[in-house]
C-alpha cells in the first residue's frame, strides 16, 4: 500500500516538474489516485500558473475543488474533472473568464452547477453520467457563447427534452428515452 502511494506521490512530481521545466501551457494529472489537489502543487508552480490553460484531474477520488485552485489558476480554458466523486463546483469558477470547455462526466452532481451558467467564454459542458434531474433551462438558454450541454445518462425530466432550437442555440446531449412499458 506504501509503495503505491510512494509511486502516485512520484508521477504526480513528475508531471508537476515537466509543466514547470517545460513551461509547459498543460497539467495532466489524471489517474493519479488524487483525494485532494495536493497543495505543494500551489507553490511549486508558481512561476507558471499563469500560463496554465489546460488542466485533467480526470479519474481520480477528488470530493471537492477548492477556491483556491480556481483563483490560482485563473487563465483555464480547458478544465477536466470527470470520473471523480464531485458533487459541487465553488462560486469561483464563474470568475474563469477564458474558460471554454468543462468535463465533468461520471461524477456525483444531483444538481446542475449553476455558477457555470455565469461562466462567459464557456462553449462545453459535459455532464454526462451523473444525477442530475433538473436543469435552469432559462439561465442555459441565456448563455450566448454555449455550444453543447451533453447530459446523456442523467435522470433529467421531460421539460429538458422540450428544449429545442431556436429556444436553445446549442446543442443538447440526452439519452434517448426509455419506453413506456405495457401493462
Amino acid at each position: 500500500m506504501q509503495k503505491r502511494m510512494g509511486e502516485a506521490v512520484a508521477r504526480v512530481a513528475r508531471k508537476v516538474n515537466d509543466t514547470v521545466e517545460n513551461k509547459k501551457d498543460s497539467l495532466d494529472l489524471a489517474n493519479c489516485q488524487l483525494m485532494a489537489f495536493p497543495v505543494g502543487i500551489y507553490k511549486a508552480m508558481r512561476s507558471v500558473t499563469e500560463g496554465i490553460r489546460h488542466i485533467s484531474l480526470a479519474n481520480n477520488e477528488l470530493k471537492s475543488i477548492t477556491s483556491r485552485f480556481i483563483t490560482t489558476f485563473s487563465q483555464l480554458t480547458e478544465l477536466n474533472l470527470a470520473g471523480n466523486y464531485l458533487h459541487r463546483l465553488p462560486e469561483e469558477i464563474t470568475s474563469l473568464l477564458h474558460l471554454r470547455a468543462i468535463d465533468l462526466s461520471r461524477n456525483r452532481f444531483r444538481r446542475f452547477p449553476e455558477p457555470l451558467a455565469t461562466v462567459p467564454a464557456l462553449e462545453t459542458i459535459d455532464l454526462e453520467e451523473n444525477e442530475i434531474a433538473e436543469v435552469p433551462t432559462d439561465k442555459l438558454a441565456s448563455m450566448a457563447l454555449l455550444r453543447s450541454l451533453n447530459l446523456r445518462a442523467n435522470p433529467v425530466g421531460p421539460e429538458v427534452r422540450l428544449l429545442v432550437r431556436p429556444l436553445v442555440p446549442f446543442d443538447l446531449l440526452l439519452s434517448p428515452e426509455e419506453p413506456i412499458p405495457k401493462a
